[in-house]
């Protein structure tokens, strides 16, 4: 998973190739005129050792500081470039990375959004984009420097003498090693902690989403009590990879405390020997200093890039899981003409529960039917098909006689309107809600539109009036408003299949004879589907199909069917219209 989480995050920083390289190189550049600055000061004590204090002596100290000061300016502007080159970089790559996982999201189906809470998408989203800073910063600001530093030092300690290169190497090679095994080992841990940050973001999510149901339950307790479960749980494995961190910082701090005592040991018995002078001390402590300061930050480096694969895992998860529902390799418009509707031979289920077997239904030209039948007969699960939320195990629905599996999704769409049961608002102004319905609507269509579905009967009493925000969801707004707005926005968007899935079941008596001479209107010329346990609301359809056990069981006006002496719809008719469930 590693490997794949590199490729997606290097597809992106290649859109930025030119700046990310100029970053690299920069750096290289200032941490390789590190390397020089030990050699230079070796070279100024060297000379102070020797006690010459005449002009010339002086004057080569004087250039030997010039040299050093030259260097530093060196780094200083490198590492300039590489940080405004960074503040250029990492908003952009964090940007795409973004707005590539909100997109690729989107086009994701009905059931994987039904399967993921949407706080831990939004977790997931974000933490990939950070996952791409915290990688990059590391390599940048932690690797290249350390591997620059470790060649470069290791290069000029061989040349003044091969052994003490030898020591540094091996110790770390080791060092090196160690870290890296204990990162590997606890990538597992960080994972586990990745995923119950996601399900404790899930759970705050849902809880607060949900909130009117805890109060109306009273809920508190039990609702504080999951948060409380899932928190613990976060908080035992943060401590739990915190402690084990704190013993690997505790044991490198040993192993630089040794190797230090150790190589200033050995180099004082060659300086005993004549093979090291004065400014060779200062040389191989300014490499020591210079490699621990990176090297303490190694297992932080690793401990990082780990965390960041583990963090980025989940969302290279989702970019890597196919969609499920997708067009086909030139997949045409949908071309509506007359809005004839035909489902033929279709089998669905979800999961191994069966719906429709072998479905067979097909709606005229302009035609309105009513879909009715118990709960779990599979109406609801028709239009979802419809609009192609899902793809059918086998059989065919044609438009038109196109069939809907080998047109865009968004052609497909763009030609059905949905008045659903529970609409959804965006937490935008009213007149940004109903403009969804068409978005290059002008504000007088707008306006016309919720006209029509007596939206103004509200909106005018509000303050803001259409600029009203309706809150999260439409929660400021109640259940026969939202429909209203929903009802408003089909209206606006115009299209000549029309899908009522109870459209007037939050409207009390007043508002829905009301909102049904809007939706008379909105039905004219149109071919429209409806749904609803309400039969009164349904009388007046061109047709009523009975549906149950996934199949049609009967089918004809409400005259014709409550003619019958037996059947579902008489049943269903005699309970409402009688108001009690007859003996059977």
């Amino acid at each position: 998973m590693n490997r794949k989480v590199i490729k997606h995050l290097w597809k992106h920083l290649m859109r930025h190739w030119s700046v990310a390289f100029l970053i690299w190189g920069a750096y290289t550049m200032a941490y390789t005129s590190d390397v020089f600055h030990p050699v230079l000061y070796k070279l100024f004590f060297d000379r102070l050792a020797e006690g010459d204090v005449s002009p010339e002596s002086f004057n080569i100290l004087v250039g030997i500081l010039y040299g050093i000061l030259a260097l530093w300016i060196l780094h200083w502007i490198c590492s300039q470039v590489t940080h405004f080159g960074t503040n250029w970089l990492q908003p952009r790559m964090m940007a795409d990375l973004e707005q590539t996982s909100y997109e690729y999201l989107q086009r994701h189906s009905y059931r994987f959004f039904a399967n993921n809470f949407a706080g831990s998408l939004v977790r997931k989203v974000h933490r990939l984009s950070r996952a791409f800073e915290k990688l990059h910063d590391s390599i940048t600001f932690k690797i290249i420097p350390l591997s620059i530093l470790a060649i470069g030092n290791l290069t000029v300690l061989y040349i003044r003498d091969p052994r003490i290169a030898y020591i540094l190497f091996t110790w770390m090679a080791v060092f090196v090693v160690l870290n890296t095994v204990f990162a590997v080992w606890k990538q597992k841990y960080d994972v586990q902690k990745a995923k119950v940050d996601s399900e404790v973001t899930g759970t705050l999510s849902d809880g607060i989403t949900n909130n009117i149901n805890v109060m109306l339950f009273t809920g508190h307790t039990h609702e504080n009590a999951l948060y409380k479960n899932v928190t613990e749980r976060l908080r035992r494995w943060q401590t739990f990879l915190w402690s084990v961190n704190g013993v690997v910082d505790a044991t490198q701090a040993g192993m630089m405390v040794f190797i230090e005592f150790f190589i200033f040991l050995f180099a004082a018995r060659l300086w005993q020997e004549g093979v090291l002078t004065i400014g060779d001390f200062a040389l191989i402590q300014g490499y020591l200093l210079g490699l621990f300061m990176k090297l303490w930050d190694f297992n932080r480096v690793l401990r990082d890039v780990y965390e960041a694969f583990a963090d980025a895992r989940e969302m290279v998860e989702i970019l890597e899981t196919p969609h499920e529902v997708q067009d086909r390799p030139g997949a045409k418009l949908l071309d509506v003409k007359k809005g004839q509707i035909e489902f033929s031979g279709v089998v669905f289920g979800f999961e191994k529960r069966p719906v429709l077997k072998d479905f067979h239904m097909k709606i005229r030209p302009g035609e309105k039917i009513a879909l009715v039948g118990p709960s779990g007969a599979g109406k609801s699960t028709i239009t979802k098909l419809l609009f192609r939320f899902y793809d059918v195990k086998k059989g065919k629905i044609l438009i038109d006689g196109q069939d809907i599996s080998r047109v865009t999704q968004d052609s497909l769409r763009e030609h059905i309107s949905l008045v659903p049961q529970e609409p959804i608002l965006f937490h935008r102004t009213l007149m940004e809600n109903i403009r969804y319905g068409r978005r290059d609507a002008t504000d007088e269509e707008v306006m016309e539109a919720a006209r029509q579905a007596h939206c103004d009967d509200f909106i005018k009493d509000l303050s803001k009036g259409y600029e009203t925000f309706v809150g999260e969801r439409g929660i400021k707004l109640s259940g026969g408003e939202r429909q209203r707005v929903a009802i408003a926005r089909a209206i606006l968007k115009n299209a000549p299949i029309l899908v009522l899935d109870e459209a007037t079941s939050s409207l009390d008596s007043e508002s829905e004879s009301l909102i049904q001479d809007a939706l008379r209107e909105l039905m004219k010329g149109k071919t429209t589907i409806v749904i609803a346990h309400r039969l009164s609301t349904i009388m007046l359809m061109d047709r009523i199909i009975v549906i149950d056990g996934g199949q049609v069981v009967d089918q004809g006006t409400h005259i014709q069917l409550l003619k019958k002496k037996t059947g579902i719809y008489k049943k269903l008719w005699d309970i409402q219209a009688g108001g009690f469930i007859p003996e059977l």
